[in-house]
């Protein structure tokens, strides 16, 4: 099933509408709604995740600004239009609109998608209902965040380190130089898979390259420079508020570093952690037999989490 769901943004003349895709039954079993990353990376690199139907429903959908959803970008660089707040109530109203308000519910966030999950799970009342929580290749906060991507960076062939310096400081950002040194982290660390780049690449990077108001506004110009809205963000305060089972998952190689990934396992009363190797930020694909195993299993509630 496909349809949009209409989505009433104060301040804005006519509602937005928000797309989404369901895969399954959603009376069948506890439905698995899916928040993708980017900000404004779209729901395409997440369809992997359909390997856990029928037994799974899903429910993916394309956040407001991105994909199919309403774009709006006369609000480009507008940081107190692009709130979590706002994504946050467009979680809430398609909760409603497919009539889930009072069933169990089952939340994964990958990326970005994870701050939003952690956000909602902490302070919404639809959360009440929420049963299990997935945190993929997330974070527990900014500066956590940015100190894994600087330890990556020392990493990358010191010519690289180079060019991503000179252009730090010139901001040129879409200079093709640039964007080749980009493309060399890229490579390390959003996905092993090749040919390069794979499918679930190529559609983030096609989404981003539509429209950048979203990411632009909230992270940032490029994914190894943040100045978006999101610069100083911490889901530390909140971390004690999440009382459901939490899957946290990341990768040897993510940009999801155990730097930011330990914290959420510290403060998150009821969390189970799976690292997974030669794995990036695109574990779901890097490593797509072992995820669907650990999440299934999660989902299912064997184990101890």
């Amino acid at each position: 099933m496909e349809s949009v769901a209409e989505f009433h943004v104060p301040g804005l003349p006519t509602p937005c509408q928000t797309w989404y895709k369901v895969f399954g039954n959603l009376t069948s079993a506890t439905p698995l709604i899916v928040l993708h990353g980017g900000p404004g990376a779209c729901h395409g690199y997440l369809l992997p995740l359909t390997d856990l139907t029928p037994a799974v429903p899903l429910i993916f959908y394309d956040q407001i600004g991105n994909g199919r959803s309403t774009h709006l970008p006369d609000k480009a660089g507008d940081e107190e239009f692009w709130s979590i707040d706002l994504f946050k109530k467009e979680l809430d109203n398609l909760i409603t609109h497919l009539g889930l308000e009072n069933r169990p519910i089952d939340v994964l966030g990958h990326s970005w998608g994870g701050m939003l999950a952690v956000e909602w799970a902490a302070a919404s009342p639809k959360a009440a209902n929420l049963r299990r929580l997935v945190l993929s290749n997330s974070l527990s906060s900014i500066e956590t965040w940015f100190s894994g991507l600087t330890a990556l960076r020392k990493k990358l062939p010191q010519d690289v380190q180079d060019v991503l310096d000179r252009f730090d400081k010139t901001k040129d950002f879409d200079n093709p130089e640039y964007q080749a040194a980009v493309d060399v982290f890229y490579q390390r660390h959003f996905s092993l898979v090749r040919p390069w780049p794979p499918k679930e690449v190529q559609d983030v990077l096609y989404w981003f390259g539509q429209d950048t108001t979203v990411y632009g506004t909230m992270y940032g110009p490029t994914e190894l420079y943040i100045s978006g809205s999101l610069r100083n963000w911490t889901a530390m305060p909140l971390l004690s508020r999440i009382k459901v089972p939490t899957l946290l998952i990341n990768g040897t190689d993510d940009e999801s570093q155990d730097v930011t990934v330990q914290p959420l396992f510290q403060h998150i009363e009821k969390a189970k952690w799976v690292t997974l190797d030669k794995a990036t930020h695109f574990s779901h694909v890097d490593q797509r037999e072992r995820y669907m195993k650990h999440l299934m299993s999660f989902l299912r509630g064997e184990g101890s989490a």
